[in-house]
């Protein structure tokens, strides 16, 4: 941070953007405490007022998944997947209950609203959506994105992406939002009336930000690599256990060979022919259980891809952090050059080359009323360039300290949720080797009764 009495040139220099000052306590609580700033100072246009919130208060679920037909934006046929959102109230309103009420959305529809949040939030982590195809699936898994249960693993991936925003202490009051789950008609044009999409930050200016910037701030730079190893430890992690379910598949469908081979033994034996029947009847039910496993093993697999996608959540937050530190240096080098401009003209002396100074060697110099006129330009330039910087300044520390305190709340979520998400995979691997045993357990005493 910057000392109390430092001199206004010294406040101007483009130093990379600084956080301010956040004890231990105050990580854990700021989110909460800009929620409630927001409330108190936002705009209507993207912020609830409290007493029309309630998003706390209600269940949000996405029910169910339908299959339709119907024409797209070049007045084409296309098939595709809408989603019923339904939201029930767990608590009585004003002493009066609520009803459930639902609406349908497509996965474009979800799309645009994350889009929407990320521009207007672009401190925050924001939710990542499920894939929109298949991704790291094992062969005998359909990569279709019309296939029934990949449809379905996406409508459980949808309603955890809005549970996740309405439990996010800032995301959970955009009216946006509230409108996403209560209007179905025009919800679109209330999006983009907002002008979001203007709003938003190109590409190419952001990768120009990434080679540009002179003082990066090791703290975010750190998190941007920090993200693509989560996401490359995270995909090599989906590319290793599918290759794991294809090769379990094959070990447990060759079981049903024992069960048939089994079962043709018991044609021929008398005494051993029961035995060896329910032997076989075993080596059947084995081979079969695979595939409900397979099924279970795939929302492991989609909560692993949900942090794969986060991955780009944070680089998101990474990059609008170099624009604004690129835009704060561009200013801070436009301001520099027009104070040597000034400075020149006021002593007479050129220390760079410059097109006016060739142009007045050429044709003569300038009167004292031309560069009087010229300096009192300058100076009104310079000063609304020092305020430009100390508003961007100002921008950057703001936007630092509330992105940090968002990725703090990340890393806890995270931290939490990977966790319970391999400790569960750990006990299902366990449970299934169990199962196992307990197959050639009875195979044995079938064996031994014969």
């Amino acid at each position: 941070m910057e000392q109390a009495h430092t001199e206004p040139e010294r406040q101007l220099l483009p130093a990379p953007l600084e956080p301010l000052g956040l004890p231990d306590a105050a990580l854990e609580t700021a989110a909460g405490e800009e929620a409630e700033g927001d409330l108190e100072e936002g705009s209507e246009d993207c912020t609830m007022k409290e007493n029309n919130f309630w998003l706390k208060k209600i269940e949000i679920s996405v029910s169910e998944a339908e299959k339709r037909t119907g024409r797209n934006a070049m007045n084409m046929q296309e098939t595709y997947t809408a989603y019923l959102i339904e939201t029930r109230s767990v608590e009585h309103i004003d002493g009066q209950s609520v009803l459930t009420d639902s609406l349908w959305r497509r996965y474009s529809e979800f799309e645009l609203l994350r889009n929407y949040l990320l521009v207007f939030y672009p401190h925050i982590v924001v939710p990542p959506l499920p894939e929109k195809r298949a991704e790291f699936v094992w062969h005998k898994l359909s990569a279709d994105n019309m296939d029934p249960d990949f449809v379905e693993r996406r409508r459980i991936g949808l309603e955890n992406f809005l549970l996740r925003v309405a439990s996010h202490p800032i995301l959970c009051r955009d009216k946006i939002f509230y409108l996403f789950l209560t209007q179905e008609g025009n919800w679109k044009e209330t999006v983009n009336e907002t002008g979001f999409q203007l709003k938003a930050d190109s590409r190419l200016k952001a990768l120009n930000a990434t080679f540009r910037v002179k003082n990066p701030d090791k703290r975010f730079t750190d998190l941007k690599h920090y993200s693509d190893e989560l996401q490359s430890v995270i995909s090599h992690l989906l590319r290793v256990r599918a290759r794991v379910a294809d090769r379990l598949y094959g070990v447990y469908k060759v079981h049903g060979n024992y069960g048939r081979v089994f079962s043709e033994w018991s044609a021929i034996e008398k005494e051993m022919g029961d035995g060896l029947q329910s032997a076989g009847h075993h080596m059947d039910v084995y081979a079969s259980s695979i595939d409900d496993i397979l099924e279970d093993e795939e929302h492991y697999a989609d909560q692993l891809k949900e942090y794969l996608f986060y991955a780009e959540a944070l680089r998101a937050v990474c990059r609008k952090h170099e624009l604004m530190q690129y835009d704060l240096e561009m200013a801070a080098q436009d301001l520099a050059s027009k104070k040597q401009q000034c400075e020149e003209l006021a002593t007479g002396t050129v220390r760079t080359f410059s097109l006016k100074g060739m142009t007045t060697k050429l044709f003569g110099q300038e009167t004292p009323e031309q560069r009087e006129a010229r300096i009192k330009v300058l100076e009104e330039q310079i000063r609304e360039g020092e305020e430009q910087l100390k508003s961007k300044n100002l921008e950057g520390r703001e936007f630092v300290k509330n992105a940090w305190a968002d990725i703090e709340r990340f890393k806890e979520q995270k931290n939490h949720d990977l966790k319970e998400a391999l400790i569960s995979y750990a006990v299902m691997q366990i449970s299934m080797c169990k199962k196992g045993i307990q197959v050639w357990t009875n195979a044995k005493e079938c064996f031994s009764k014969m």
